[in-house]
């Protein structure tokens, strides 16, 4: 993951990007988030890979790694 997933303040703010290109993270979930599959993905970005959106989601799953989630105030 750690050469599929990249961090640097020059691309995208510093937001975790795929390979250093301007895809962030949290594009590639929203897109899967919003039932894009994997295939429609690869179709519309042609530069990115299916190795990459797996980066993102293993990405995704190890920040959620928390010990206890306190509930949001209403």
């Amino acid at each position: 993951m750690s050469d599929r997933i990249t961090i640097d303040p020059a691309v995208c703010h510093g937001k975790p990007c795929i390979r250093g290109l301007r895809y962030p993270v949290e594009n590639v979930l929203e897109w899967l988030a919003s039932g894009m599959t994997t295939d429609e993905i690869l179709r519309d970005y042609e530069d990115l890979e299916r190795e990459d959106i797996l980066a993102a989601l293993s990405f995704a799953a190890r920040l959620t790694h928390v010990k206890r989630l306190e509930p949001l105030a209403a």
